[in-house]
Formats: C-alpha cells, sequence, structure tokens
C-alpha cells in the first residue's frame, strides 16, 4: 500500500473547482449556454461541471469517512491475504485533512486487537497495516512464546488442525474484544532479529535470541504486530508507531484478487476480526 491517490485526486479537484468557481462568477460561459446565447462552452468548463461534484464527493468520503485498500504482502496472513482489497474505516481514529493528515476532529482512539492502517513511521509515503498490540502506557512482554499486557497473559488456543505442524503453528488468540488467528513458525524466534527490542534501552534482551523481550509504550504511540509474527516487519523492529500516523480502522474485506490474470473473487468478504 505505498500511493496515496489523494495526491491525484486533491490536485484535480481543486482545479476543477477553481474552473467552476470562476465560471460561476467572471465568464458565466454554461449560463449562457444553458441560455441561448452561446452555441459552445470551452472544454475545461464542461470538465468542470461534470467532474468536479464527483470528484468532490469521492474525496469527501475517502478522507474522511471510508477508502479502499489493497493487501500487498503475507504479515496479516492468515487474517488477512495477499491480494485482499479492504475497507477501512477512516472516521473511528479522528478526521485528518488530506495529504497533511493533520487532524480536525478527534473522534476517537485504536484499541487493543483492532486492525489498523496507518503511514510507516521510517517512511510516511508509505501506508501500513497491523494489529494494536500495545496502547500508551501499556508493558508489553514476550516470555517464550507468551505475550504479557500490563501484567495480564494473552491467551492463546492451539489450532492443530490448521497448516503444517512440522514448520508452523496457527493460535487462536484474544485480546479485548477480538479474537483471531495468529501464525508463527516452528523454533524461528524471528524476534531475535529484531533491531527495535533487541537495542538501545532493551539491549539487556538481545542475549535471549528473541525468547524474552519487554516495552513499555509512550504516551501518543502505539506498538503494532502482524498476526505473521515471523514474517512480520513491525514495531518489533521499527519501533512505535506515532498517534499523528493513524489512517483509519480496518473493517471489511470486499474482494480478492490473485496475481495475474485471475478475476477477482469475493468468497473471502467479511468482516476483519
Amino acid at each position: 500500500m505505498d500511493f496515496d491517490f489523494n495526491l491525484i485526486l486533491v490536485p484535480a479537484t481543486l482545479i476543477f473547482f477553481v474552473i467552476w468557481l470562476l465560471d460561476v462568477f467572471v465568464w458565466k460561459q454554461h449560463k449562457k449556454l444553458k441560455a441561448g446565447q452561446i452555441t459552445e462552452e470551452h472544454t475545461a468548463i464542461s470538465w468542470a461541471y461534470d467532474f468536479f461534484p464527483v470528484l468532490a464527493l469521492v474525496l469527501v468520503v475517502r478522507s474522511f469517512l471510508f477508502e479502499p485498500f489493497n493487501i500487498p504482502s503475507e504479515s496479516m496472513n492468515p487474517t488477512l491475504l495477499t491480494g485482499d482489497f479492504i475497507l477501512v474505516n477512516k472516521f473511528d481514529y479522528g478526521v485528518r485533512l488530506p495529504i497533511i493528515n493533520k487532524k480536525i476532529l478527534d473522534s476517537g482512539e485504536p484499541k487493543r486487537g483492532e486492525v489498523a492502517v496507518f503511514r510507516y513511521p521510517l517512511n510516511p509515503s508509505i501506508n501500513y497495516i497491523k494489529r494494536v498490540i500495545g496502547l500508551p502506557g501499556d508493558k508489553i512482554v514476550f516470555d517464550e512464546g507468551t505475550l504479557t499486557i500490563n501484567g495480564q497473559i494473552v491467551s492463546k488456543f492451539a489450532q492443530p488442525d490448521v497448516g503444517d505442524a512440522t514448520y508452523e503453528r496457527f493460535s487462536r488468540e484474544h485480546m479485548g474484544t477480538h479474537s483471531h488467528i495468529t501464525r508463527e513458525l516452528v523454533d524461528a524466534w524471528s524476534a531475535s532479529q529484531a533491531p527495535f527490542i533487541n537495542g538501545l534501552s532493551n539491549g539487556e534482551f538481545a542475549t535471549s535470541n528473541g525468547h524474552h523481550w519487554e516495552v513499555t509504550v509512550p504516551a501518543k504511540h502505539y506498538f503494532m504486530m502482524g498476526d505473521n509474527r515471523d514474517q512480520s516487519a513491525d514495531s518489533r523492529f521499527w519501533g512505535f508507531m506515532p498517534e499523528e500516523n493513524l489512517a483509519g480502522r480496518a473493517i471489511y474485506i470486499w474482494m480478492h484478487k490473485e496475481p495475474g490474470w485471475h478475476l477477482p473473487s469475493f468468497n473471502r468478504a467479511g468482516v476483519i476480526n
């Protein structure tokens, strides 16, 4: 999810709006055409009357209500698969102006266990999607596969009939009001290679080989992880996600398309847990 369509949509909407405004108050070609005073209006003016209302509506919906995204990687497998097309609620985490992303209305905050889209802290031009694991102030401890938040163990139940047990483990994890499936690779301990949790103030855990680590989430930040725990470049690798980087809450899978010439399908349509 590395392209912001608003970079095209916003300028196009503004251009057509200015043309429409100039014609309404200065040129008045459209009014003269309807009155039969002229036989033709400039093409740009005609386009402005045709496209400005549509573009303005799309801009409002995408920026303040709902926006579609495509899943490009396996980091949220099995919850979200490569090729899923999802709908993101842009209102839940505060209304923000397009492009500059400045919050103008505080309408809510992420809850633990929700799947959120956000601007990648190391490169804000790229959108990431992960699950909210830690809220501001949370102390998160990972020890030998057990995740603990503020002293409470995150319940997890093995799903032995899913996947190939020789190299992967699937578990149903309960976090907040959310229940979802996570995937871990057998004996992978990918956190042993994670620069953030093994560096700086967490350096004392570097020798644990990924079996144990701890973090405390600072104010106005979140700790994010992918459901595909050993194949996800998340907060363990690049750090905390600032509140101002939030884009919205992922709420629904509406379409799926396999790579290549495959036709899209709707057999994965459903609410995102």
